[in-house]
């Protein structure tokens, strides 16, 4: 700063305007000269020109907001302090600069660093703070005061004024009381630093969130930087800050802090009575756990905490009363949303390590400690619940768990075969029906995990208790709700992941194996199957279909489920669906399997084959062919291959259908040579389209010989006008043709 601009007195050096931070007195005290009354000499003036205000100046019960940069006129006087309240009585004052100052951390920085703001004004140099103002002149002035020296900010009015002081006031005192907790000696005296910090800002007229926040972030500092503190430090620290706590959340490395003592001293008092106001405000005002994770853990750790004292879960049961209130009805609509995420996060952090390793993703527990490479990683498990492999000795230092499976004696009343020896892995109809194949699932959990799971399943039983929780904890509790979120629409006629990357949607290009991993998934996190099945039936039957004809075992399953639930109402649809799936293996074992729970299915394939059939679009020849083998077509009378992938080669098939009298070609590839094949097998055919075909009038001359022919579709092919004249001569029952953008349109 430039104190050489305007007036006259004793040239002032920088180092003896700017003493160094160790010879300032104690925070928040001011030398015996500051509290001085005015000298004699300005005692001629009955009021004086210039009256200073009380430096502490929150009496007034004003609230002001932190300052954190502003426009302010500046003004630097160098004259002795006896001679400072003549001097602004002088008609020529001093020359005022406008600065936009910031106040940083450490200093009073200008955004334009010229004049007197040429040099950043630290707060280590200023001595004292005061409020001017003249009986005469409506200015309004802070004095800032250095050895040898005096800085005047003039502001607006009176509130900016005041905010200016304070603001500069808790910059300063917060910047001292950082710099001394950063080098603690004695630790005594830092409690007494630590209770003087908070007291300060528990009397602070600022109003701002970082008021609150910074002295915990201080003492967050000081913790973290002194791990060797004694059990009794601790709880004094963590007395001495719980004031702040009240009405402040925690920062993450103070939650770190307090997990820690409830950990190793769950029977201290100081969880008790100090944790317990500040899980209940986490837990009644947090809106989103995922942006600060440590409030859960912490609030976890305080739960375990409660569960070592000797009531054990009876404090527990208290603590979620508590937080539920005597009433009837909760006032308090975050609490059971809060409580239901630190229950699913404390339980599935007992299964942590099994789950990543099942899709190879690194923990948190190896996050923190850097991920290792891929090569020492352990092979990725399949996505399904693996069969237990032969029973070997589990180790000391883990729990087994097994699930039992019980079987529901209302879905079946017949035994279902077994799996074949080399599955190695059970089907959803399995997980879903219950086999008795799969009798147990062998998981091994951390040893502590059967503390941890014990006591978070019985507090999501205690919520369930409460009659105004109970529905909402229902929906809480699905897990199809985030992974429906993430794969289905969100919004009507709006297609989403699951649509995208369907066989057929503009995204896929995998033929369809991420679409069955999507099915998969939602199938087993879907509380509502029968409905999820009405939706694949009205929606995605045709991709289904096409992806079980290629041997996709979660397609097999889809299709047997939808046959098992009687999600398929039309006869031809059903038995449309029986073909494919005795067109593989797989499919043909669950079907049998079906069967033996079902009879009705095969009475109603007896009967004979559908009449109507529809091919999946993007079929190709083979699964044509595949299907059309797997059973009996005899009865079929129409046939879809429209927007499929079929070529010429599927008219060896279509030849074996003796009663096709409707087959739609509509955008597939099928060309001169199909039709040949056709003209000469199919006489019967009454209804053909052939729009957006690669036919020629090589083929198409080839239809004169089906007389049976009364509906023909040669939209956008290559008919010439010659050829049509032909046709209609030679074809006598023709009544519908369609040869639009053609030669003979």
């Amino acid at each position: 700063m430039d104190f050489n601009g305007s007036g006259g007195g004793n040239e002032l050096h920088n180092n003896q305007f700017y003493p160094s931070e160790e010879s300032k007195p104690l925070l928040g005290e001011m030398s015996a000269q500051q509290q001085q009354p005015p000298p004699e000499g300005n005692n001629n003036h009955k009021a004086g020109p210039c009256s200073k205000r009380s430096l502490l100046h929150s009496s007034s019960g004003m609230r002001y907001k932190l300052l954190q940069e502003g426009d302010i006129q500046v003004c630097v006087v160098k004259y002795p302090r006896t001679f400072l309240s003549k001097l602004l009585t002088s008609k020529f004052l001093r020359r005022w600069e406008p600065h936009h100052l910031t106040l940083t951390d450490s200093s009073l920085v200008s955004a334009t660093p010229t004049g007197y703001m040429e040099a950043p004004l630290s707060y280590s140099t200023i001595e004292d703070l005061q409020l001017l103002s003249w009986d005469n002149a409506p200015k309004y002035c802070v004095q800032l005061s250095f050895p040898g020296g005096t800085v005047l900010l003039q502001a607006a009015n009176s509130y900016l004024r005041d905010q200016w002081f304070h603001s500069l006031q808790w910059k300063k005192k917060i910047y001292k009381y950082r710099k001394v907790l950063n080098n603690p000696s004695r630790w005594d005296v830092v409690l007494k630093e630590i209770r003087a910090l908070v007291d300060m800002a528990l009397t602070s007229p600022l109003q701002d969130e970082s008021i609150h926040q910074a002295p915990l972030h201080i003492i967050s500092t000081l913790l973290a930087e002194n791990t060797n503190l004694s059990a009794q430090d601790h709880e004094n620290i963590i007395v001495a800050i719980a004031p702040l706590l009240e009405n402040n959340h925690p920062p993450p490395d103070l939650c770190e802090f307090f997990c820690k003592h409830c950990r190793e001293r769950p029977r201290s008092m100081v969880v008790i009575e100090v944790f317990t106001p500040v899980v209940q405000r986490i837990l009644k005002h947090n809106m989103d756990f995922g942006k600060c994770p440590r409030l859960r853990l912490f609030t976890q750790e305080y739960i375990l905490a409660l569960n070592e004292l000797n009531a054990g879960m009876e404090v527990v049961k208290k603590f979620i009363h508590s937080m539920h209130g005597p009433t009837g009805q909760c006032p308090h609509p975050r609490v059971l949303p809060n409580l239901v995420a630190v229950c699913l996060a404390a339980i599935y952090s007992c299964y942590e390590e099994f789950i990543n390793s099942r899709d190879n993703s690194p923990s948190l527990k190896e996050i923190r400690n850097g991920c290792q490479q891929q090569s020492e990683r352990k092979p990725p498990m399949p996505l399904r619940l693996l069969r237990p492999e032969p029973p070997t000795p589990p180790p000391t230092t883990t729990l087994e768990i097994l699930v039992e499976l019980e079987r529901n004696n209302n879905t079946t009343n017949t035994l279902r075969k077994a799996p074949a020896e080399g599955d190695s892995e059970p089907n959803l109809i399995d997980c879903l029906l219950v086999s008795p194949a799969l009798n147990a699932l062998s998981i091994q959990l951390p040893a502590h995990a059967d503390r941890v799971l014990g006591c978070f399943a019985l507090i999501l039983k205690m919520l369930s208790d409460y009659d105004d929780w109970r529905p909402a904890l229902a929906r809480h509790l699905l897990p199809s709700r985030p992974v429906h979120s993430c794969l289905l629409s969100v919004r009507s006629g709006k297609d989403g992941w699951f649509q995208l990357y369907s066989p057929g949607g503009v995204a896929c290009d995998d033929d369809g194996e991420l679409f069955a991993s999507m099915v998969h998934i939602l199938m087993g996190s879907c509380y509502k199957t029968k409905k999820f099945l009405l939706s694949l039936a009205e929606n995605k039957l045709g991709p289904c279909m096409l992806l079980a004809l290629r041997g996709n075992q979660t397609m097999v399953e889809i299709l047997c489920l939808m046959l098992e639930y009687n999600i398929i109402e039309n006869k031809d649809t059903q038995l449309q669906i029986i073909s494919t799936l005795e067109s593989t293996q797989v499919g043909l074992r669950m079907y049998e399997q079906l069967c033996d729970r079902q009879r009705e299915l095969k009475e109603l394939q007896r009967k004979g084959g559908p009449t109507r059939l529809t091919l999946p679009s993007k079929s190709t020849d083979a699964d044509l062919a595949r299907l059309l083998s797997s059973g009996s077509f005899g009865n079929l009378e129409n046939l879809s291959l429209a927007f499929t992938n079929v070529t010429s080669a599927c008219a060896e098939q279509l030849i074996k259908l003796p009663s096709l009298k409707q087959l739609n070609l509509w955008s597939t590839q099928f060309g001169d040579a199909g039709l040949r094949l056709l003209s000469e097998h199919l006489a019967c055919l009454q209804v053909l389209n052939l729009c957006e075909t690669p036919v020629t009038d090589a083929g198409l001359l080839s239809l004169s010989s089906m007389k049976s022919l009364c509906s023909l579709n040669m939209n956008s092919t290559k008919l010439t006008a010659d050829t049509y004249e032909d046709l209609k001569a030679k074809l006598p029952n023709l009544k519908e043709v369609d040869v639009r953008y053609t030669e003979a349109w």
